[in-house]
């Protein structure tokens, strides 16, 4: 059997996931063809080892942005490339992108099964009645989801799909790049305490409000804070630099700019504290990330990740991101000494030990075969 996913571009976890999934797939006698539309996309201009990884791997718009690309060049790849391997199995990823919707739609055509996977929730952004009607038409075409948890699945369910065709496992790293193992042998970038965050620079990162609370947590703290990393780049690098000059924190915030794999390390392997603290986020992965490098999290109970990733008092704490004050006190809090960090950087690491590739490959491979017994 042949099976075809398709991502927009191909960053370190994806390279992850499939490759755990490609071994199941050898086990199974499947074949997959993992299909990135172009290099990389604007956000997240990765840079990835492809050649490590033993599965097929094809890029339709090489040496390209897809954003750069014409209105309909990557679409038409996707076409070519369908009527070139014949897959039995479509995987896309979500259903707003153009290029998989003609995956779905040549995967009807020629009566395929078509798992979606997705990241979406109710509260990632305002919805209005007609999308969502929309959208309901869509999901009703696949024969089955692949989701990252609890919120995601409830928004499937409420867009009209049985409950189920949706299985766990979509959001997930490469735990292994970070384990604490890994990384006790990394020099450390500061010699300083530090709370670490890792963003885009764009407004539902929060990241005004995260300088805020980091000021009064400072002003509160005096010569006992911690220092503040931000790790990233984006439109609103210029105007954050200006409000930490303003606030007259430059001494303590520290902002290196978008960071490789391999550059990042380092700052998960010495921070005390991680802090996400997005207005709107459909998971934030970078949570994975921390917690399989054994460290407490702060997380905005609007991230996705919130309601599986993060148990409250024992491995991190959530807070409301549009309470300054809140997340203030739990700086305090967690810099205090008072709060058991190591013991939190254990739950976190023996929590995320779950959502790894392999709990992505058996949660593809379950909805793969849920599909495949339904349409036989």
């Amino acid at each position: 059997m042949k099976i075809a996913v398709f991502f927009p571009s191909y960053g370190f976890y994806h390279l992850a996931r499939l490759q755990a999934f490609h071994e199941k797939c050898l086990l199974l006698n499947w074949q997959v063809t993992a299909i990135s539309l172009a290099d990389s996309v604007i956000d997240y201009p990765w840079e990835t080892d492809k050649e490590k990884y033993t599965f097929t791997l094809i890029t339709l718009l090489q040496n390209k942005v897809l954003e750069d690309s014409m209105l309909f060049e990557a679409p038409l790849q996707v076409q070519n490339i369908l009527n070139q391997i014949q897959p039995d199995v479509i995987v896309v990823c979500g259903y707003s992108n153009a290029s998989m919707l003609v995956a779905l739609a040549w995967g009807k055509f020629y009566k395929k099964n078509i798992v979606l996977m997705s990241a979406s929730k109710e509260d990632d952004a305002p919805r209005s009645w007609f999308p969502e009607l929309i959208k309901s038409q869509i999901i009703n075409q696949f024969n089955a989801a692949l989701v990252g948890g609890k919120p995601q699945k409830r928004y499937l369910i409420k867009l009209g799909m049985d409950p189920d065709k949706i299985f766990f496992g979509y959001n997930v790293v490469g735990n292994d790049d970070f384990h604490k193992d890994q990384l006790e042998k990394l020099c450390s970038p500061l010699d300083k305490s530090y709370f670490l965050a890792i963003n885009r620079f764009v407004p539902k990162k929060n990241l005004v409000n995260l300088i805020k609370a980091y000021a009064n947590y400072r002003q509160s703290q005096g010569n006992e804070a911690w220092n503040l990393v931000l790790c990233g780049d984006g439109e609103l690098r210029l105007q954050l630099e200006k409000q930490v000059d303003e606030l007259s924190i430059r001494e303590y915030v520290h902002l290196p700019g978008f960071l490789q794999q391999e550059q990042i390390l380092p700052y998960f392997a010495h921070a005390k504290c991680f802090i996400h603290a997005s207005i709107q986020e459909q998971w934030g992965l970078v949570v994975n990330e921390a917690m399989a490098a054994g460290l407490p999290v702060i997380v905005s109970n609007c991230c996705g990740c919130f309601e599986d990733l993060v148990m409250e008092g024992i491995n991190g704490f959530g807070f409301n991101p549009e309470n300054q004050q809140e997340l203030t006190n739990l700086m305090i809090k967690v810099s205090s000494g008072k709060v058991d960090l190591e013991l939190m950087g254990k739950a976190s690491l023996k929590h995320i030990e779950k959502y790894s590739p392999d709990y992505f490959a058996e949660g593809l491979r379950s909805a793969i075969e849920f599909a495949m017994n339904k349409n036989s």
